[in-house]
């Protein structure tokens, strides 16, 4: 670059910086040519020849060269050039220059090699949909605020939901950003609206998307059966990438913080919801949008409203869905709660489809295998007594009401044996007593209970007796022996003689 482009530039009014990076040229150096130019008329009419703007610049800046036109890389163009094709870096290069003799500065390798490779700069294409068609979502934290419960300051999360088009919205403050949570948050916004985008754009949080893939994203299948109620397709954005949803970034949750949340107390959740419905329909929607250059609320009611798809006659159940395992002891964990399925499956994934009402367990075939009451609170455990193992259950089951009420279903002297084992004041006799009318299986209902009618006329009403008896025999002799009493007879002496032995009794005392 000669002379004359330098003065090409200062004529156009392009500042110092420019020219220095345009150049590369120091700013000093730029500023000294723009004051020798505007004190020698240089900056307006015709520019002379380069031979005489050569004689003038000597004549006013002795010994001060014009700008380089050579790179005093030039002479090894061909080495650097193979060099940066080959990716090799510029302060290598300057390494392997130096080698071949090369005495200038590294800061001239590196323009030369940014000549050779320009540095394209990062370029965006703005995408704007039609109306109806797609809505963007995202969480961001929104500081602390009162629990209506407690009183107690906790961390509150803003959900929003921003039409495309329109750039109307939804705003929300939950707790938390649970599964549950994320699909009750778009049934509401949907409510808000009065229908549904055609498209849902959200982050790739786990709510969303199990997975995060650019080319196959697993979906959470509770959103993916949201989405299926609703007729909204689900296009994630791609990982790393929150800009491919930045109509919400920016013009949703940053809005929402420096506007709605900017400067504000902390007040309860309840009271914040509120108020931020008010905020949507008011300040945040009929302000002028920066980008559409309209009210975002008079686009949606006068255009994109009526092209959102028909809400549906009834509202999503909010079914969630989640894996889980079958532990030993026939039982899956969910939500804090504990809901049986049968043992044959102890080991598998299951999968837990809780709405709010019930609880319903699938295999991972999708095959129903159990449906539960929902649990109220944590803790609760739920069972069905056929899913846990046959040969466990009576164990499991027994207690001193069922014992005797099935004790007395076989007979009375069972019902008498069952509680005199159950009346031990100091031993807990109850397993005992399930053995005991576990025999009814073996031997049946009359054996035991004639066994037990003999235990009893003998006194010895216990379990060992009872199945003694049953595994000789015996219950079918005689059931009780009676007592040997010696014959009466006549007493053979005289009445004196009785008389005056209970006269020497009577002495005696």
């Amino acid at each position: 670059m000669d002379i004359r482009e330098l003065l090409n530039q200062l004529r156009l009014g392009v500042s110092d910086r420019q020219i220095s990076q345009d150049m590369n040229i120091a700013r000093q150096t730029v500023k000294r040519y723009r004051e020798w130019a505007k004190g020698s008329g240089l900056l307006e009419g015709t520019l002379p020849s380069v031979e005489k703007l050569q004689a003038m610049l000597e004549q006013a800046m002795p010994g001060k060269p014009a700008p380089q036109n050579t790179s005093s890389v030039e002479p090894y163009r061909a080495v650097v050039k193979e060099m940066v094709e080959a990716e090799v870096e510029a302060a290598a290069i300057y390494q392997r220059l130096k080698e071949r003799g090369f005495t200038g500065s590294y800061s001239g390798v590196y323009r030369f090699v940014r000549m050779l490779k320009p540095v394209q700069p990062k370029t965006t294409v703005r995408v704007e949909r039609k109306p109806g068609e797609e809505a963007q979502v995202d969480f961001g934290y929104a500081g602390v605020m009162y629990d209506p419960k407690t009183g107690q300051l906790r961390r509150a999360w803003a959900f929003v939901m921003l039409l495309a088009w329109s750039r109307h919205q939804y705003v929300e403050f939950v707790w938390d950003q649970k599964v549950e949570t994320w699909l009750k948050l778009h049934v509401n916004a949907f409510g808000f609206f009065g229908g549904v985008p055609g498209r849902i754009v959200p982050d790739n949080l786990k709510a969303a998307i199990v997975k995060a893939c650019w080319d196959d994203p697993q979906v959470q299948y509770s959103y993916r059966e949201c989405a299926q109620h609703y007729g909204f397709r689900i296009a994630p954005c791609r990982p790393r990438t929150p800009e491919h949803k930045g109509k919400v970034e920016q013009g949703g949750v940053h809005y929402v913080k420096r506007n709605f949340l900017g400067g504000r107390e902390p007040t309860t959740l309840t009271q914040a919801n509120r108020e931020v419905q008010t905020w949507c329909l008011t300040t945040a929607g009929q302000r002028i949008h920066g980008t559409v250059k309209e009210k975002p609320l008079v686009r949606f009611e006068q255009t994109e409203k009526s092209r959102l798809k028909a809400l549906p006659e009834t509202p999503y159940d909010l079914a969630v869905w989640k894996q889980v395992k079958l532990h030993r002891d026939c039982y899956v964990v969910f939500d804090g709660s504990f809901y049986s399925a049968p043992c044959r499956l102890v080991g598998q994934k299951l999968w837990v489809c809780a709405g709010i009402r019930q609880v319903r367990l699938y295999t991972a075939k999708y095959e129903l295998v159990a449906t539960h009451e929902r649990a109220q609170k944590a803790g609760e455990r739920h069972t069905h007594p056929d899913h846990l193992p046959q040969e466990k259950l009576p164990g499991l089951l027994l207690d001193r009401d069922s014992c005797l009420s099935e004790a007395l279903e076989v007979g009375c002297a069972v019902e008498q044996v069952v509680q005199a084992i159950l009346d031990d004041p100091v031993v807990e006799r109850l397993p005992t007593a399930g053995r005991l009318l576990r025999l009814r299986k073996r031997f049946g209902d009359e054996r035991l209970e004639a066994a037990c009618r003999r235990a009893l006329a003998f006194s010895d009403p216990c379990y060992k007796t009872v199945k003694r008896i049953l595994v000789q025999g015996l219950e079918q002799q005689q059931q009780a022996i009676p007592l040997t009493l010696p014959p009466a007879t006549t007493f053979a002496r005289g009445k004196d003689e009785l008389v005056g032995a209970l006269a020497e009794v009577t002495a005696w005392n």
